[in-house]
């Protein structure tokens, strides 16, 4: 095809959309809560269901999170340069993903807390552990959230409105937090004779499987909602190895400082989230505590939900982040040193650090595409799949060292799963990794953000420029 052809083809692709708007932001909301009905959920209650229904120990446990991200560094890379060199379908580069993968994540998420698991011989327990969370963590999630992240790319080349999705996107994330938050400690926890908080294993499986139902339906959302608007025409007899791949995104600063911010972030949010369910369980005693918890923890991003927007125009993505993690590692470290007893206390300045963390989440997904055009304008490609690749294979490490650290944690502190009660001095050792890892991790992202990710507000509107003008030549060539 001449350039010619392929300037009034892109024309006629752009000609035949509509505007961007709501729809499209609400769209891509519910594709996000979709996602963290499996994410969350395993984030926050995998590690429990395998220690307390199926009696694995915690180092088990983190032996399989980590694992489980050798594989992912393969299959997340692959998934990203599929989606970008794949030949697209008629609805779109990215949308087809979602429509081809909804249904086996959901099931694949689903068969991961089958609680009757529980009565087989240990060696099976392991190998159905495995082969499950691989099935639904590398594979099949791999398959659908690389193409849902890379897509806020080209439903606008506009920054205020890529700002706009992250939002929405962080919103469908605390919407789904807030469903899991206050529904599952419900649901999943009781109290024996004795006072003691004990876990319904049967819940976990229906628990799961409802939450895969709902995650179907929110993907359909996403895919007749959201609209691909920004068009690239693949090259042929381009093809290049991995080295040359890996060596092209290895000299991208702000995407290599963003995987370090992530990396850390996640272990911070993750392992915190976890940990609360055995804080409530063994240091509070009060496992009904959480649902009050968890709503005034995602509360708080909601608050900030109408504007982030302006916030991120008034300062920039990446000064209202930075500040946002200076915030929230302050006050860590402060229910560290304070050693708190009592629950509206801690409940009280969580909702402090969880405004600074909110902050953070609701920018963030925008860094994504703005780091995607830094890498056009650096290298003259565009490599939107491969580029959220990287960047979801740090989330997944991250995710990996908090399920990792936590199961190696628990079993250093000498948490005993089987056990109904822990003794004080355990209890006294979980409030101390809850509230000091979050404390030194978040000022860590600070100092990363800070320091070493360049993309000020300035430099995205200049890349936003210069790839607006490129756009119009080729249009016009």
């Amino acid at each position: 095809m001449s350039e010619t052809a392929g300037g009034e083809n892109v024309r006629a692709e752009e000609a035949a959309v509509r505007p961007f708007g709501l729809r499209d932001k609400l769209g891509y909301m519910f594709g996000d809560f979709g996602n963290d009905f499996s994410f969350i959920f395993a984030s926050n209650y995998l590690m429990v269901f395998y220690t307390k229904v199926l009696g694995l120990g915690g180092f088990v446990v983190g032996l399989l999170f980590m694992g489980a991200r050798i594989v992912d560094a393969f299959t997340d890379v692959t998934m990203g340069r599929i989606v970008d060199h794949v030949r697209p379908a008629a609805d779109g580069r990215f949308r087809p993903w979602i429509r081809r993968m909804c249904v086996p994540v959901a099931v694949a998420s689903s068969v991961m807390y089958l609680y009757f698991v529980r009565d087989w011989a240990y060696p099976v327990k392991i190998i159905y552990v495995v082969f499950t969370y691989l099935l639904w963590s590398s594979f099949c999630y791999t398959a659908i959230n690389i193409p849902y992240g890379s897509m806020a790319s080209v439903i606008s080349p506009d920054v205020k409105d890529r700002a706009s999705l992250s939002t929405f996107r962080s919103i469908g994330a605390s919407l789904a937090g807030l469903v899991i938050g206050v529904l599952v400690p419900l649901v999943v926890y009781a109290s024996d004779v004795h006072g003691n908080q004990i876990v319904r294993p049967v819940s976990f499986t229906v628990t799961a499987a409802v939450f895969g139902l709902l995650s179907v339906g929110c993907y359909a959302l996403c895919y007749f909602m959201c609209q691909e608007r920004v068009f690239f025409h693949k090259k042929e007899g381009n093809k290049e190895g991995v080295w040359s791949m890996l060596k092209r995104l290895g000299s991208n600063r702000p995407l290599l400082a963003l995987v370090c911010a992530a990396l850390v972030l996640l272990l911070a949010s993750l392992l915190g989230q976890a940990m609360n369910n055995y804080l409530f369980l063994d240091y509070f005693k009060n496992s009904k505590a959480l649902v009050a918890v968890n709503m005034v923890s995602i509360g708080s991003v909601l608050i900030l939900a109408p504007f982030a927007a302006r916030i991120a125009q008034g300062f920039g993505k990446k000064e209202a982040g930075a500040l946002g993690m200076l915030g929230a590692g302050v006050v860590y470290l402060a229910l560290f040193f304070l050693r708190v007893r009592s629950i509206p206390v801690f409940m009280t300045l969580l909702f402090l650090a969880s405004m600074g963390v909110g902050l953070f989440n609701l920018v963030i997904w925008a860094f994504i595409t703005d780091i995607i055009d830094y890498q056009e304008v650096a290298t003259g490609k565009r490599e939107d799949g491969t580029v959220y690749a990287v960047y979801s294979f740090a989330r997944k490490v991250g995710q990996a060292l908090a399920g990792g650290v936590g199961g190696f944690v628990l079993t250093a502190i000498g948490y005993i799963s089987e056990a109904p009660a822990q003794t004080p001095e355990v209890a006294e050792k979980i409030y101390t990794v809850a509230t000091l890892v979050p404390g030194v991790c978040y000022l860590a992202v600070f100092f990363i953000i800070q320091f070493a990710y360049p993309l000020t507000r300035g430099e995205v509107e200049k890349n936003t420029a210069l790839l607006r003008e490129k756009r119009r030549g080729s249009q016009e060539g």
